[in-house]
């Protein structure tokens, strides 16, 4: 089932008359507090059971004091908790960029608006690569910021730990301009910037690498494996502990993958939480060490978007090894930028990482060597 990209299309407040970002329009996941408004959380349970907002999300007011205009609310992954993009209820938004293929999740409508020009930017959350990913799958810039950096307030939480509010757009510089409205200019830069190399053993595509030379090739003495799987249990933990009660009493009709990860969350116990939470700050001291003063360049996504419709066994695979190169920023609290280009032909995705707070940096750096080709989609740091 493939349909729009909006859940609730005729949601639309104007931005400020004036503005940096004045006469710019945004797509807004449907997981955030719009006064007025009722969110959906891709779930029409979730909607039937939670009153119109009172107040607007803060990060909203913030673009809309800019000048931007909100012009619809999009499709999300029932609560977030996906990476696909394709939802039982409200359908699988269009992949611009590849038609035949997901958009990826869980803010799949925020970058099939972004990606088709329906809007000028995106805005959504990423909490375990729902940034990311979609960014990565239909060939758009996207921002994880540093964990803390945007506040959460007025938005659906997952796992608040690793809950953050990002941005979606074709366009690097609408991107940049829009992201540095929440964090402060600076003049500081890397000092180093490497291939990880945990990351890249996980890519199917390593020309890439070739497209990117010179850069040296970083070992952080990583098990990515390790990373998502402390990863997946700290978020189950704090998911049920945010929802589960919601679930238990209304009994929600959850649909394929999302209903078997509720099931499992409810499983963990509170020594598997908080074993996994220790671990968890353990690593996000070591990933925070080994991004200081660097900029960590890894695959976005282990390859190109998947078709629709895959099996299960398919589906899961694919989610274990994104999580596995998304975990890094998550663990680590860190931010992200993901840049589209061409890699023998097909239009993929790479990513920098920065120590937290270095949000300007890694765009400084970026917009150094991106060219204008291809609709932005090549990069050159020969």
């Amino acid at each position: 089932m493939e349909k729009t990209a909006y859940t609730q299309p005729d949601v639309r407040l104007p931005g400020e008359k004036s503005g940096p970002l004045q006469g710019k329009t945004f797509a807004v996941k449907d997981v955030f507090h719009v006064k007025g408004t009722a969110s959906t959380a891709g779930n029409p349970d979730w909607l039937r059971t939670h009153p119109p907002a009172s107040t607007t999300a803060p990060a909203l007011e913030i673009l809309l004091k800019a000048g931007a205009s909100i012009q619809g609310l999009t499709v999300t992954d029932e609560l977030m908790y996906s990476l696909h993009g394709e939802n039982a209820h409200y359908g699988t938004p269009l992949n611009p960029l590849a038609p035949e293929s997901i958009p990826g999740g869980s803010s799949s409508g925020s970058a099939s608006a972004a990606a088709s020009g329906d809007c000028d930017f995106a805005v959504g959350t990423d909490t375990g690569g729902s940034i990311r990913i979609p960014a990565a799958y239909c060939g758009l810039y996207g921002l994880r910021p540093t964990h803390g950096r945007i506040s959460t307030a007025g938005l659906i939480p997952l796992a608040p730990s690793f809950d953050t509010i990002g941005l979606l757009s074709p366009d690097f510089d609408t991107l940049q301009q829009a992201a540095s409205l929440f964090y402060p200019q600076t003049d500081e830069g890397p000092t180093d910037v490497y291939f990880l190399e945990e990351a890249w053993e996980l890519a199917e595509d390593k020309q890439i690498m070739d497209q990117l030379d010179p850069l040296p090739v970083k070992s952080g003495g990583l098990s990515l494996a390790h990373l998502q799987e402390t990863f997946r249990v700290v978020q189950a933990a704090e998911i049920w502990e945010q929802h589960g009660t919601w679930v238990t009493e209304h009994v929600p009709a959850f649909g394929p993958g999302i209903k078997e990860r509720f099931e499992a969350a409810s499983r963990i116990s509170a020594a598997e939480a908080a074993e996994a939470v220790a671990e968890r700050n353990a690593l996000r001291k070591q990933l925070q060490q080994l991004a200081a003063g660097s900029i960590l360049v890894i695959p976005t996504a282990p390859g190109p978007a998947p078709v629709k419709n895959l099996p299960p066994v398919q589906v899961d695979d694919i989610r274990t090894r994104s999580l596995r190169l998304c975990a890094i920023a998550g663990i680590g609290g860190l931010p992200q930028l993901t840049i589209p280009i061409k890699s023998a032909g097909r239009r993929i995705s790479f990513s920098v990482i920065g120590a937290p707070g270095s949000e300007d940096s890694l765009f400084s750096w970026v917009g150094k060597h991106i060219s204008n080709d291809e609709q932005r989609l090549s990069v050159s740091l020969l």
